[in-house]
């Protein structure tokens, strides 16, 4: 076909396009934040700040304004009371039998029914005058019964309790917790440990089988930094400390520690480490297991405690290795000694986007066999990238309406992406500024070479910053009878492709099977890289309206998408630890014989089951002669 010769307007339109890619999209080179790096402030808070029924600060929340539009109403965010115009047509769109005129009603506080506590008073006449806190009202018991699964959320918002703890207790030494795991065996008590109350695993469901009083002992008055040796970069730290409120009192001494997961606002150093948990930045400052130096633990034989901090030593098996990830079976961490650095000097974000999701994937490979991956790297699905675009607020001056159109052009004229393929990658830099100004070089060369188009700092930044709102939104969506969860894996790099699509396949093509009215949704990301392999978070949901046993439903296509990851090789779990959700799947994974050895370390360690909580291992009762 003949060229059509280009007019005046609309060559100097191609010309402006011509150019974003060394301008505007280039922008994340040009605005790195200053020396002395600021992170966001810590929003100090209250329990009663926070929800009862949900995720987060009890002021924010999406939700429908005057005239139809959706809000994030609160004001402890950037983009709280902001109006984001786009949201409402694009997730009616895209979610699978949706009606947000369809309101779905979740029960007050007062409406929950829960179950009358069991007390055991020579228990609580033996530890009274010890502790400044122990409560037994409903809030708390409410409070301290569960975690922030889906099912967990509808739980509280949609049914009844036949189980909680029966009493909280707030130690703040690490002498109140050894008392309390000896008065536990003296008195046949079950106890377990509380930290933030983030957990993904049904970790702090009561087990209905526990017949004796259940103490929630919550962590969070033992808060302390005890010490900071700034020769070493280290600094010892009580278990309870909270990640936001850990890296601010940190800064003010010029130093960081770095660890920051999705839910660093409101989780615990303890709960941390119980978890073997990782955290956006690995890339600069590791996973938990790297970070620590040593470990303190009271459990109800005595307290475990190394007599040095070291950075390396060879002593047979590493008794550190045995309590990372023991989710509360075997002890209650009461205090860390864990590896600062000094802030960083600076730090960047910035934004690609690629053609399709295998280009994205390619890159993400390429990044992680030449370790050049910045401090954070994250590799988005379509539907994830859409979402992200559509919850741009109405009033952002970086993105009106022109420059929206002019992106629009580009992307779909000349770099002849199809807006229904393409992906995001969102990038976040920290550390020296030449260090990053060498690693921003080398991560947009290889961008450039899989196909990628640098799309700027504000789509980064935000990205970033979208990582908060995701159990926010996972809230929302009960309000319109969709229920949403995530789950995570690692797995090689040969086969993140194949799991991909092999667990979307099976979770959106299950309808039929579970007798749902409208097909599931799932989507994908690639949220850390390694030598060998990727960490990959998976997120899906129905819309329960209707549908009979939803939970009963939603728990068995989780079960199937996590059958297709242990079929492809991919791990149980990447960072969100197996609590009660995933310990069928456990002996598999471990084997007998390893199973075995976990047992025996329970039985030594805790022979009557004070702790009890039946995270890993399963109920296994009291074992009291």
């Amino acid at each position: 076909m003949e060229s059509r010769v280009r007019t005046p307007e609309e060559e100097r339109i191609f010309t402006t396009l011509r150019h974003l890619q060394s301008t505007f999209f280039s922008e994340t080179q040009l605005s790195n934040e200053p020396c002395a790096v600021q992170n966001p402030p810590f929003v100090h808070y209250t329990e009663d700040d926070l929800k009862w029924n949900g995720w987060g600060y009890e002021d924010t929340e999406f939700r429908l304004g005057d005239h139809g539009e959706i809000i994030l109403a609160g004001n402890k965010y950037s983009l709280s009371g902001k109006t984001f115009p786009k949201f409402r047509s694009w997730i009616e769109g895209f979610v699978d039998g949706i009606d947000v005129n369809e309101f779905s009603p979740y029960q007050t506080f007062d409406e929950i029914q829960i179950p009358d506590p069991i007390i055991n008073q020579e228990f609580l006449n033996f530890v009274e005058g010890r502790y400044g806190r122990i409560e037994s009202n409903k809030l708390q018991r409410l409070r301290h019964g569960h975690g922030q699964t889906a099912q967990e959320v509808y739980k509280l918002r949609y049914q009844t309790y036949e189980r909680l703890p029966d009493v909280v207790i707030w130690p703040v030494s690490h002498d109140q917790v050894q008392f309390i795991l000896e008065a536990a065996v003296k008195f046949d008590v079950c106890v377990i440990p509380y930290g933030g109350g983030t957990t993904v695993s049904e970790a702090l469901l009561c087990p209905l089988e526990e017949t004796r009083m259940i103490v929630s002992l919550d962590m969070k008055l033992m808060n302390k930094i005890k010490w900071v040796d700034r020769e070493s970069l280290l600094a010892c730290i009580e278990a309870g400390a909270v990640g936001r409120e850990l890296e601010a009192r940190l800064g003010s001494m010029g130093l960081c520690f770095g660890h920051e997961p999705d839910s660093h606002e409101f989780s615990t150093l303890g709960g941390w480490v119980a978890t073997r948990a990782s955290g956006m930045k690995k890339n600069v400052y590791g996973n938990i297991e790297d970070l620590v130096i040593h470990i303190k633990m009271a459990t109800p034989i005595g307290t475990v405690d190394k007599h040095c901090r070291v950075p390396r030593l060879s002593m047979g098996p590493d008794i550190h290795q045995m309590i990372l990830g023991s989710e509360g079976i075997l002890g209650v961490i009461t205090e860390v000694t864990v590896k600062v650095q000094p802030l960083p000097e600076a730090r960047a974000y910035g934004s690609i986007v690629f053609p399709n999701f295998e280009s994205g994937v390619a890159f993400m490979r390429e990044v992680a066999y030449k370790r050049a991956a910045p401090a954070s790297i994250r590799l988005m699905d379509n539907t994830q990238f859409q979402m992200g675009q559509c919850l741009t607020p109405e009033d952002d001056k970086k993105f009106g309406w022109l420059t929206d159109k002019l992106k629009y052009a580009y992307l779909t004229k000349w770099a002849k992406f199809d807006l229904e393929q393409m992906v995001a990658c969102t990038v976040m830099f920290e550390g020296p500024q030449a260090k990053i100004d060498e690693q921003q070089k080398t991560i947009y060369a290889l961008a450039d070479k899989h196909g990628g188009i640098n799309a700027g700092e504000n789509n980064g930044r935000k990205g970033y910053f979208l990582t908060f709102m995701i159990a926010y939104l996972r809230d929302y969506s009960f309000c319109y009878y969709l229920i949403g969860e995530s789950f995570e894996t690692s797995i090689p790099w040969s086969k993140v492709l194949e799991v991909c699509y092999r667990v979307t396949e099976r979770i959106e093509g299950c309808a039929e099977e579970f007798q749902l009215p409208w097909a599931p949704m799932c989507s994908y990301r690639v949220t850390q890289t390694y030598d060998t392999g990727a960490c990959v978070y998976f997120y899906f949901g129905f819309i329960f309206r209707g549908v009979e046993n939803p939970i009963e439903k939603f728990n068995q296509i989780e079960a199937c998408g996590r059958d297709v990851v242990l079929q492809c090789g991919g791990s149980l779990s990447h960072h969100h630890g197996v609590g009660k959700l995933r310990k069928k799947w456990l002996g598999s994974c471990n084997s007998e014989v390893g199973m075995q050895m976990v047992h025996s370390l329970k039985a030594t360690l805790d022979p009557t089951n004070v702790l009890g909580n039946g995270n890993l291992l399963g109920v296994i009762g009291s074992k009291r002669q």
